[in-house]
């Protein structure tokens, strides 16, 4: 393999800058917002219907190191936390995520409200709304480029884009069904009068259903859709099978991007560990060693405390 080389015009350094931000947050198929192989766990950060969801506070962190060994590749951290509102319909949430792709960062922080209604006696319908910021910087001057002193290179910080996005999450004791578009305004981000893109309505479109095999084996198949504009559709399908409630396995496939391999433990019905990683399919496979991610979840119960809890597979 060819060492790629890193010393680049000042101007080609900008038109990738442009495709950077533009693209900012990019995976497979030129999706702005970050990708989740574990996207059952991690609904909230895309759907403020989903908060409040379960019974109890529900705090869960995720760290995603993608297409490892390729300089600049995305690396996401998540951390999510919300809960019902005792004895009302409503629900509450935060997200913060942390997202970088080569010199170019993005921080997003969004508070979740959600309400919720009684479609039959097991299940419920939330609407949610989501609202918030996104802090970006990119760090030019970390670049090697043939000019030192070039008007086309520079440094942004704490450059702030607000959004507000909206839900629906339809769930019940089995399955669930969702439906959001996290950031409804199509803000640009601008920097020395040069617009370096602009951010895309992304649509999630995510559901799966929990099977009894037997008495100690469960199946869940789960599929997530995205589709924003300028970018063919994205399907994620994953088959989990979970063991005595404790352990799950699983495979997932990405269309045209990955295979992935899973694996869940319940430490406790309240603690779970998750780790997935993601074999690319496209010819960055060349040039990586797959994707990591790794997720710690936990739900403090703040009723019915001696009551036995079983595990929370979505």
């Amino acid at each position: 393999m060819k060492t790629i080389k890193r010393h680049i015009s000042a101007k080609t350094l900008v038109s990738v800058l442009t495709i950077l931000v533009s693209l900012l947050g990019m995976r497979v198929h030129a999706q702005q917002d970050p990708m989740y192989t574990q996207y059952m766990f991690n609904t909230l950060s895309v759907n403020p219907g989903y908060a409040g969801s379960y019974d109890a506070i529900s705090v869960l962190g995720l760290y995603r190191t993608q297409w490892v060994g390729l300089p600049g590749a995305p690396v996401t951290q998540t951390f999510t936390i919300h809960s019902p509102v005792p004895n009302k319909n409503m629900g509450w949430g935060l997200s913060l995520v942390n997202d970088a792709v080569g010199p170019v960062h993005q921080t997003q922080f969004f508070v979740d409200y959600s309400y919720g209604l009684q479609i039959t006696p097991l299940s419920k319908l939330r609407l949610g709304i989501k609202a918030g910021f996104g802090v970006y910087q990119g760090n030019l001057e970390d670049l090697r480029r043939d000019v030192v002193a070039d008007p086309y290179v520079f440094d942004f910080k704490g450059k702030m884009l607000p959004n507000i996005g909206v839900g629906l999450y339809y769930y019940g004791e089995r399955g669930y069904l969702g439906l959001a578009v996290p950031k409804l305004i199509t803000t640009a981000l601008k920097v020395n009068n040069i617009e370096l893109g602009q951010a895309k309505r992304h649509w999630f479109f995510i559901g799966g259903y929990l099977f009894d095999v037997s008495n100690n084996v469960m199946f869940k198949p789960s599929f997530l859709v995205k589709a924003v504009e300028g970018a063919p559709l994205s399907i994620d399908l994953t088959g989990m099978v979970y063991l005595y409630q404790k352990l799950g396995l699983g495979v997932a496939y990405r269309h045209g991007a990955m295979f992935s391999g899973l694996i869940n433990y319940y430490i406790t019905p309240a603690f779970r560990v998750g780790y997935a990683y993601d074999y690319t399919t496209t010819p960055l496979r060349n040039y990586s060693n797959g994707t990591h991610e790794f997720m710690l979840g936990y739900d403090f119960y703040f009723k019915d405390r001696n009551k036995i809890h079983s595990p929370r597979f979505f």
